[in-house]
């Protein structure tokens, strides 16, 4: 096993102790060894001394250690002011505990909690994903010494909106106007916001009203909010039909524009961009960027360098983010030559690559197997102070995946852990395909519960990939193992993973059993797609089973589901197979005239095998023909075929008359 024992798949990260923080009144806390009081020996300390070394110290165990010290001591105590800068430097790394400990003694001293302080409370455990925590602190807020303000009404908002809680949201605001606080522009923003996060625009669109009639004038971040919801949703002619409503800027156009080219609208994008310059207003980095990135992502590279000229032209500076989505797109043209060069350009230009940068460039070795060239760009990033990021090491490692190398995926992973770069599900998804690339199926397991007990649990991807690795191992008992063990832990299965499993029973030739589980999509109600049409009717006629072969065909045309040439080459070889040569010859001809399909080696190869065993010579010398006039080159098995077909005859001819084909084609 190259991995890591122990620790480098157990991401289980143990934070440091934090010594405890004693009262700063010697009379709470008792002494283990009680000494007779004396007069402090140390001189008495300023409130602005104190409060600079705290603020100032950038280590927290140190400053924890100079606040506990001089608790305990005569010399000083603490004021609301000290307080504030221990509990906010707490707050900023996520100590709750210490937090927590620290206003409970401020209420014991009676040191009263600022408006300033609650907030920085309030951030803190907003900061740590804690939102609930923070509406219960909230409720408690007087107990502090501190009374309900606007603005800490809307700081609790945001932290809710944060996580997303919205069933909490507007009980808040129901309770905000019954003390008496009069929402502003930023609570109606963060409702806004909460609303259009959670598909309700229409009520959106009612509190834009309600703000404009309690004189609270909606500003740019109100309409933005909304445009770009709409946008969103695909409601582009709505949100355009908003913002014609009030006195046009950047950034509403700017959410028009996005929204146009998320529906591939382009030629209506840079329409907005002309009306954009005859309102007076500028066009900025992000709306060209916006355009830019959408048309690269369409592998469009040449239309997207053609809004960088203009970019230019108008006087933007491009950034990092236009450079980018252009090397993204070379890479997905599969033009690497012309990415790196523009990448090349870009450093040399002074734009200085951040994380995102480094990262597509790395996929897109990755994607062209330049795995050599990857690590060199990762040693780079590196060297220049840029940390790769949980998806950079999750590039690397599906890129060493799909090259077969676990060596190197597995020192990769390592590298990460070593890093403190904390793997997510999409690192374990990568890192679970590369050991079943390797039949590495019991380590594999092993990942897989390691993430259930780190609280990163495997999702429906990484489930599929381990059962797509089982079954392409020939492991497929245990793959439907794996299944029940889904449906154990309610982990519901979709379409992917019936197809993976069908697959791989049909592949040793478990009928009885891919036949149950045929029914048991049907009995779930859930869509069957190409591949699983696909992989049905493979199986289906590798048991033999005509009319039900037949059957699920038609269903699938009855179903909407477009056959592809994978579809008509298993029905063409079946029908060959079975002798059935006028069946074959027939569908090859009816599907190929109204060109649904392209035909490939693979179907005229079947198609000369079966007309070799059937018809003769003569017949299959046409759709050979046909094929080297289509610009179809054979290969060995199409030959071989045919090599075989004219050795079987009784004619002397036929294997000179091959041979000849063969060298005139290469």
């Amino acid at each position: 096993m190259y991995l890591k024992e122990g620790c480098s798949l157990l991401l289980k990260i143990h934070k440091p102790t934090r010594p405890l923080v004693l009262s700063s009144n010697p009379n709470l806390v008792p002494s283990l060894n009680p000494k007779p009081q004396t007069e402090p020996t140390q001189p008495i300390l300023k409130e602005s001394e104190v409060f600079q070394r705290l603020k100032h110290e950038p280590q927290l165990g140190l400053a924890l250690e100079y606040f506990r010290s001089i608790s305990n001591s005569r010399a000083f105590k603490h004021t609301q002011l000290t307080y504030t800068a221990m509990i906010e430097k707490l707050g900023s790394q996520c100590e709750m505990d210490g937090v927590q400990y620290l206003m409970h003694q401020m209420k014991l001293e009676g040191v009263s909690c600022s408006e300033d302080l609650f907030i920085s409370v309030v951030k803190a455990y907003r900061r740590a994903g804690l939102a609930e925590q923070a509406l219960k602190v909230f409720y408690r807020i007087r107990e502090f010494g501190c009374k309900p303000s606007v603005k800490i009404y809307n700081h609790l908002l945001d932290a809710l909106l944060c996580e997303n809680r919205f069933r909490m949201i507007n009980p808040v605001y129901v309770n905000m106007k019954k003390d008496g606080m009069v929402p502003n522009v930023f609570t109606y923003n963060i409702l806004l916001k909460a609303l259009c996060k959670n598909d309700r625009v229409d009520g959106a669109h009612k509190l834009l009203v309600e703000m404009s009639k309690k004189g609270c004038c909606p500003d740019t971040v109100s309409y933005t909010t909304v445009v770009s919801a709409l946008c969103r949703l695909g409601k582009v002619d709505e949100a355009r039909e908003l913002a014609c409503k009030f006195e046009p800027n950047v950034a509403v156009y700017n959410a028009l524009v996005n929204g146009l080219c998320k529906e591939f609208k382009f030629e209506e994008a840079l329409v907005l961009l002309v009306e954009m310059a005859d309102k007076g207003l500028d066009p900025n980095v992000i709306t060209y960027s916006t355009v830019i990135s959408s048309l690269s992502d369409m592998r469009n590279v040449e239309s997207a360098l053609a809004v960088l000229a203009k970019m230019f032209v108008r006087g933007c500076r491009p950034n990092i983010h236009t450079f980018t989505s252009l090397i993204k797109g070379y890479f997905m043209e599969g033009r690497v030559s012309e990415a790196l060069d523009l990448w090349n350009r870009m450093v040399c230009e002074g734009f200085e690559p951040n994380v995102v940068a480094y990262t597509t460039v790395i996929h897109g070795l990755c994607s062209v197997g330049n795995m050599r060239k990857a690590i060199s760009v990762l040693h780079e990033m590196q060297k220049k102070g840029c940390s790769p990021n949980v998806t950079t090491y999750s590039t690397l490692i599906d890129g060493f995946a799909k090259a077969g190398n676990l060596v190197r995926a597995s020192e990769t992973w390592n590298n990460m852990m070593d890093c403190g770069c904390r793997p997510n599900v999409i690192a374990y998804t990568c890192m679970v395909d590369v050991l079943c690339r390797k039949y590495m199926f019991n380590q594999a397991q092993c990942l897989l519960e390691n993430m259930t007990a780190e609280g990163c649990p495997p999702n429906i991807v990484t489930f599929n990939t381990f059962i797509k690795g089982l079954c392409e191992g020939g492991e497929v008992d245990w793959a439907v193992k794996v299944l029940n063990k889904m449906r154990d832990n309610g982990s519901l299965p979709n379409i992917t993973t019936y197809n993976e499993l069908l697959y791989g029973l049909f592949k040793v030739n478990k009928f009885k059993e891919a036949f149950g589980l045929v029914r048991e999509i049907h009995d779930k109600g859930l869509k069957l797609n190409l591949v699983t049409y696909n992989t049905i009717l493979n199986g289906f006629c590798r048991a033999g089973m005509t009319n039900e072969t037949m059957q699920v065909f038609g269903d699938m045309l009855k179903c909407g589901t477009k056959p592809d040439t994978i579809t008509y080459n298993i029905l063409i070889y079946f029908f060959c197979k079975q002798g059935r040569i006028e069946s074959a010859i027939q569908l090859f001809n009816s599907t190929g005239a109204a060109k649904e399909w392209c035909p490939d080696v693979i179907t005229y190869t079947s198609l000369l095998w079966g007309i070799c065993s059937s018809i003769g010579l003569d017949e299959a010398m046409v759709y050979l023909h046909k094929m080297i006039s289509e610009g179809i080159c054979p290969n060995f098995g199409t030959w071989n075929v045919l090599v075989q077909c004219f050795f079987s005859s009784l004619g002397h001819l036929g294997p000179i008359y091959i041979l000849d084909e063969i060298l005139h084609d290469g």
